[in-house]
């Protein structure tokens, strides 16, 4: 059985067993947290939720993402900028789907 949850303004499929790496929640590792907003349960789809769905998972680790770089540059107008950023993020167990 496979649900559809959301969770930092992304949609995510997953399934018991499975690890998802998703933006950082504020939780500790080893602890428990739950994703009420379930969207599709199997076969069944929430309009826009599914009533009394919800998402069981366990914090594995926190980390980081690879850096990205933002560069502009204007040509023949010596104009050059370079900003980077790395966003933290969580990866979650699913533990169970009910």
């Amino acid at each position: 059985m496979f649900a559809v949850i959301k969770t930092g303004g992304k949609q995510y499929k997953v399934a018991k067993g499975s690890k998802i790496v998703i933006e950082k929640l504020d939780a500790e590792k080893g602890a428990a947290v739950d994703f009420d907003q379930v969207l599709a349960v199997g076969d069944k789809i929430g309009t826009p939720l599914v009533a009394g769905a919800k998402v069981r998972g366990v914090v594995v680790e926190h980390g980081r993402d690879d850096k990205v770089v933002v560069f502009k540059k204007k040509r023949r107008k010596n104009y050059r900028r370079m900003n980077s950023h790395r966003q933290s993020h969580t990866v979650v167990d699913i533990t169970n789907i009910g």
